[in-house]
């Protein structure tokens, strides 16, 4: 059993370059304030673990596991590692800090999820980003590709079931209107009119395709850090703090799947009808089954990945709120709203909140982690005692879910 002993988040809303930040400075600030806000000392870690996608590209730096001695001389001799699954970044670092805490290598572990994203032009971005999908290959005449991408998933479900904008916009609304709760949410101060989740080509205009501009998570510079603990180690951090074990929460289930580069090979693969992506709900079912949990309401509360309104309205069904092609009775009948059956995104997800892609992973379990302590404050989900994560690398190339609980 793996124990999440807490963590830290920055503020998305902030431009690391416009204020001087590198993004070793990022990195040293997202670590001193966890261990300031879970009072670890740095000779209690034995193992870290960086959540980071494109660091090379827009930082120029590789490398990234070298900060955690560069920040604190405490950190010496750690072990450390870098992993890379595109979006699913982070995700893959905590499956991997599981792992050899589940091995029984090391009892505690931080793993750090950082990217910085803001200090080039945004095609520029657009460019670097693309780089998990299959480079050279696919949507090599699109602006921007991931949008491109997202539209096309939006189109399969056009033509194999129908698909309103309606829906997609009611998603964009839901979670910009989540992450005004939220303090660290890079659009928490942003204005909207009602056109503004609509097909109004003035309030909402076309990127590429079927995808609008309300419909795209944001481009954010952000980290998000959280220490991790075998149950022999979350016991004795308990006690020295007065706190029971149960109080603590837990990872209680996880699912990863991978599926091929290509978007077009993965929705060739399901072009006979039923699921878009079956190794998503897989993802998805693997975790609650590992969780002891058996279906989709036995969580009361979901961080999904919204990188575009159409991932989220797969996922909804995915996850299995809905039959395939149905996701939109969940979104009419108010089951994703924040007070709903099952909210999606009460922290505002990559849409409301942001998506700095290295981070959101670490950022997903971080939330859920506070939201079955009854830590979330605005945020807080009524009765939350099990979340789940679904966190998608490129276009559900990887895919990796948690199930956080007490």
């Amino acid at each position: 059993m793996v124990y999440v002993l807490g963590g830290w988040q920055s503020d998305f809303a902030r431009n690391w370059a416009r204020e001087g930040v590198e993004i070793a400075d990022a990195f040293a600030e997202a670590l001193n304030h966890g261990l300031q806000a879970t009072g670890l000392d740095p000779h209690e870690i034995e193992t870290g673990h960086v959540g980071n996608f494109v660091g090379e590209l827009f930082c120029n730096q590789g490398q990234l596991g070298g900060f955690f001695a560069q920040t604190h001389k405490g950190f010496d001799g750690m072990p450390t590692s870098r992993h890379e699954g595109a979006c699913a970044s982070g995700s893959l670092a905590i499956l991997a800090a599981m792992a050899e805490i589940e091995a029984g290598r090391y009892d505690t572990a931080c793993v750090l999820g950082i990217e910085m994203m803001r200090n080039v032009p945004g095609e520029i971005a657009t460019q670097h980003l693309g780089s998990a999908a299959w480079s050279g290959h696919e949507f090599t005449d699109a602006r921007y590709l991931w949008p491109r991408a997202f539209s096309e998933i939006g189109e399969a479900y056009q033509e194999r079931f129908g698909l309103k904008y309606e829906h997609l916009g009611c998603i964009a609304e839901i979670n910009y209107a989540n992450g005004r709760r939220n303090p660290n949410a890079q659009t928490r101060k942003w204005a909207f009119t009602p056109e503004s989740f609509t097909a109004d080509e003035e309030a909402n205009p076309v990127i590429e395709g079927l995808t609008r501009r309300q419909d795209c998570g944001q481009v954010t510079d952000g980290s998000a850090v959280v220490f991790l603990a075998s149950e022999r180690a979350a016991a004795d951090y308990a006690k020295k703090r007065g706190l029971k074990l149960e109080d603590l929460p837990r990872i209680k289930g996880w699912g990863h799947t991978g599926a091929a580069l290509s978007l077009k090979t993965k929705l060739d693969a399901s072009a006979d009808g039923g699921w878009v992506f079956p190794h998503v709900k897989k993802a998805g079912e693997d975790a609650r089954r590992r969780a002891g949990i058996a279906d989709v309401w036995g969580i009361d509360a979901v961080e999904t990945h919204d990188c575009f309104t159409t991932t989220e309205y797969m996922a909804i069904e995915h996850l299995g709120l809905t039959a395939a092609g149905e996701a939109w009775k969940a979104i009419e009948d108010g089951t994703i709203d924040f007070d709903g059956k099952l909210p999606f995104n009460p922290s505002g997800g990559l849409i409301g909140l942001g998506h700095p892609v290295g981070a959101t992973g670490v950022r997903m379990v971080l939330d859920s982690a506070r939201q079955v302590t009854g830590k979330a404050e605005d945020m807080q989900v009524q009765g939350a005692q099990n979340v789940q994560t679904l966190n998608i690398g490129g276009s559900t190339t990887t895919t990796v879910s948690f199930v956080v609980g007490t």
